[in-house]
């Protein structure tokens, strides 16, 4: 399994929303349950947070091999974001 890479905002509704579709896949699907997830906050993790200033705009973002996966939208409803989040899951495998 790749490790997938989350670059968040503190505060974000949408980021939110990914931390609960995590939750949730990894504990419907026994697959999920160890794919790690790095956490990367865009304002407290400056550093680590400029490998990926030029590849989003919008939070939650998620990265496999600097590689841009998924990127939520304003208006997100939970279940696109559950949706997107699950591709992820599925793309580290």
């Amino acid at each position: 399994m790749k490790k997938i890479t989350l670059i968040k905002m503190q505060g974000c509704p949408y980021c939110a929303q990914a931390f609960a579709a995590i939750k949730e896949l990894k504990a419907e699907y026994p697959e999920f349950a160890n794919i790690e997830v790095e956490i990367v906050d865009k304002h407290e993790d400056i550093d680590r947070a400029k490998d990926f200033a030029d590849k989003y705009y919008y939070v939650p973002s998620m990265f496999i091999d600097g590689e841009k996966m998924y990127e939520a939208s304003p208006g997100e409803s939970y279940g696109e974001c559950l949706l997107n989040v699950k591709k992820v899951f599925r793309a580290s495998m």
